[in-house]
């Protein structure tokens, strides 16, 4: 699946995971089998409507799954029976990986959810269809670590680009795709990109500089002597894992009625 629209058609059944049931230590699919035979279609044709209309929602859907499982298309089959928590606590945006974490500490927060260093390089490819705000990358073009240079990770090809998209003292909160020439489509090209230094924000951008995770970067690239990584595939296997993160069983959590709050 490469197109965006694709994409996000099929990102849909991703919603079910935020506020079912469970049964056990796992989700798994067809979890509504009794009770709402038709729900993964149901949702699906929902979310096909809302992308159409407008295919930057593709990128939100991911955004809410991602935080949603840290805090408390693609074609994989997304198991349902995820349970909502009951207290919402500003400290668990800790827990969330920062736009200008180093490896280390992407790595570590990663592994706090029992997710590996592929899995961390998989999931962060999903900034292909991402977009970012000049205020969260902008200090790389003009004083990078206080040296009033730019950061030299940065392709001096692409610096007057970013420049013009967020100039000095403009506007932060202007958006700037992460996966320059190819924001509309799900794809790889997100990894060629950050080998050519093309990555927007400093945490995407050291997934090529740092030894550590370079070489699963370049599985998804095919490098010649490696075993090739399927992106697509990979990030279906991913989130899932991500979606069995702290699962909550019994009386320790509820099906929301209304999603934006607690019964």
């Amino acid at each position: 699946v490469s197109s965006f629209n694709i994409m996000g058609m099929l990102m849909c059944i991703l919603f079910a995971t935020l506020a079912t049931m469970t049964q056990g230590q796992v989700t798994r699919v067809g979890f509504y089998g009794t009770s709402c035979p038709r729900v993964e279609s149901i949702v699906r044709t929902a979310v096909q409507s809302a992308v159409r209309a407008d295919p930057t929602l593709a990128a939100g859907v991911l955004r809410i799954f991602f935080h949603d499982c840290f805090a408390g298309g693609t074609s994989w089959q997304v198991p349902l029976g995820r349970r909502d928590g009951l207290v919402s606590q500003a400290s668990d945006t800790a827990n969330l990986p920062g736009f200008n974490d180093p490896i280390s500490v992407q790595i570590r927060k990663f592994a706090d959810k029992n997710l590996n260093i592929q899995d961390l390089v998989t999931l962060v490819g999903g900034h292909t269809i991402g977009t970012g705000a000049c205020a969260v990358f902008s200090y790389r073009l003009y004083n990078f670590n206080n040296t009033n240079q730019p950061d030299p990770d940065i392709n001096p090809s692409f610096l007057p680009q970013l420049r013009a998209l967020c100039p000095n003292g403009g506007d932060a909160s202007a958006r700037v795709a992460l996966d320059t020439g190819s924001v509309t489509r799900f794809d790889n090209s997100f990894y060629a990109n950050l080998r050519n230094g093309r990555g927007v924000l400093e945490s995407d951008a050291k997934l090529w500089s740092d030894p550590t995770t370079r070489p699963i970067v370049q599985r998804f690239l095919g490098v010649s002597g490696l075993l090739g990584l399927t992106f697509n595939v990979e990030f279906g296997r991913s989130m899932i894992k991500m979606g069995n993160i702290e699962l909550k069983t019994g009386s320790q959590g509820q099906i929301r009625r209304v999603c934006r709050a607690t019964n």
